[in-house]
């Protein structure tokens, strides 16, 4: 495994573009880029080494596969390579690496597979850029409501319809990604924990089984731009004052609920846009990101009527228009339970401890999940720090996910 591990650390910083992994700003490298599209050029570079066969879908999406015959099942493996704005270097990552150290395991192994092991390097995983997430696996699995979301920019104003036909792909034929049913088995994704749950107890590997997909609210609040100076006090329609209650509510309310009940909910002002956003000018508009999650549908709709009073009791009150918009509202997505239990029996038999948690963050592997038997394991991450530069996970643990890999697909993949 010394071999192995030493690639994987080349690997690495290849699939970062990186020739040292601490990286003071992090990285930002995010969906429908010139920087997501470097690092997938590297992924296939990769691949190819291996001896895999490579193409890129009309999501953009990157595959590399071990082909054994057409007619026989598929396996497939994977996670993103885009990341936030000076995110980590191993969101996402870790699963494309890790698994392509799995297939260079198997090969160095002369395994002979009975199925098909492909990897996926899923596109626009990160929600960071235009504020929906998972685009590439959402693509593949023919849930992808194009005619939602072509409009979202960034902040530069480039809407994902255009970032996507920059990319030298079609807006237009994003959707042909979509695979039937019959083209894949099963999907296996390997992630950092992001979290400290595994660190504290000083557990190897987590399965998890059930992830608590995001309720995203966009709130709108209209007041009038005027002079700072001039405008009296009392004689103000000033945005920004109406609706800055909201952020406290949010987290009040969020603290409140979780006192009562034994399913967990975060909930998140994690975005503000304010404009004119000048010294010497009243905010006339003031725009808010909201994040909700729970493993529990309900409590999720909960908080967002709570939202809606809310916001009600502010525009009785304060000379202000607002709007709330839904951008995604999914319910928490349940992972095949015979693939948690074959993971479990696979980390027993190689002496690795292991714990059933719950991810509150999405990941590829709940659109998957929803077409596709689909499991996901996590690896410790250094002090649960995520989506910053500090994020981090130790080689050592990475090696010990690819074991897990490894061992799982060689009790499906070789004939007995």
């Amino acid at each position: 495994m010394d071999k192995l591990s030493s690639w994987m650390e080349r690997a690495l910083k290849q699939l970062n573009l990186v020739s040292n992994m601490n990286q003071k700003e992090g990285f930002s490298r995010l969906g429908y880029t010139k920087e997501e599209k470097l690092s997938q050029h590297q992924f296939r570079k990769i691949a190819q080494k291996l001896g895999l066969e490579t193409h890129q879908d009309s999501a953009g999406n990157q595959w590399a596969i071990w082909k054994v015959d057409e007619k026989v099942p598929t396996i497939a493996l994977g996670s993103h390579l885009d990341t936030v704005y000076n995110g980590g270097g191993y969101d996402g990552v870790s699963g494309v690496l890790t698994a392509l150290a799995t297939v260079k395991a198997l090969k160095d192994e002369s395994v002979q597979p009975n199925r098909n092991i492909a990897i996926i390097a899923f596109a626009c995983e990160e929600s960071a850029r235009f504020g929906v997430s998972t685009i590439g696996s959402k693509a593949i699995c023919g849930i992808l409501k194009t005619e939602r979301i072509a409009h979202l920019q960034d902040l530069d104003g480039t809407t994902l319809a255009e970032a996507v036909d920059n990319c030298g792909l079609n807006w237009k034929k994003i959707k042909h990604a979509k695979l039937s049913s019959g083209d894949l088995e099963q999907f296996i994704e390997l992630h950092i924990e992001q979290g400290k749950q595994l660190e504290s107890t000083n557990t190897k590997i987590a399965i998890v089984s059930v992830i608590a997909r995001p309720t995203r609210l966009k709130v709108t609040c209209q007041g009038m731009t005027n002079h700072t100076g001039t405008t009296r006090m009392g004689e103000r329609r000033d945005a920004l004052v109406a609706i800055s209650p909201l952020i406290n509510f949010i987290e009040t309310k969020a603290l409140e609920m979780n006192k009562r009940q034994k399913d967990s909910l975060v909930a998140t002002v994690s975005k503000m846009q304010l404009s004119p956003n000048s010294m010497n000018m009243i905010p006339g508009e003031v725009t808010l990101g909201i994040d909700i999650r729970s493993t529990s549908a309900a409590l999720k709709k909960e908080m967002t009527r709570s939202i809606d009073d809310f916001l009600e009791e502010i525009k009785r009150t304060r000379p202000v228009n607002i709007e709330i918009e839904k951008l995604v509202d999914d319910d928490p997505i349940q992972l095949d339970k015979a693939i948690q239990e074959r993971l479990r029996d696979t980390c027993s038999k190689l002496g690795i401890s292991s714990l059933t948690l719950d991810s509150g963050a999405g990941h590829d592997v709940m659109n998957m999940a929803q077409k596709w038997a689909s499991g996901l394991i996590f690896i410790p991450c250094r002090d649960g720090i995520s989506h910053h530069p500090k994020e981090h996970a130790e080689m050592n643990d990475l090696l010990t996910g690819t074991k897990v890999l490894i061992a799982y697909l060689k009790e499906i993949v070789i004939t007995k």
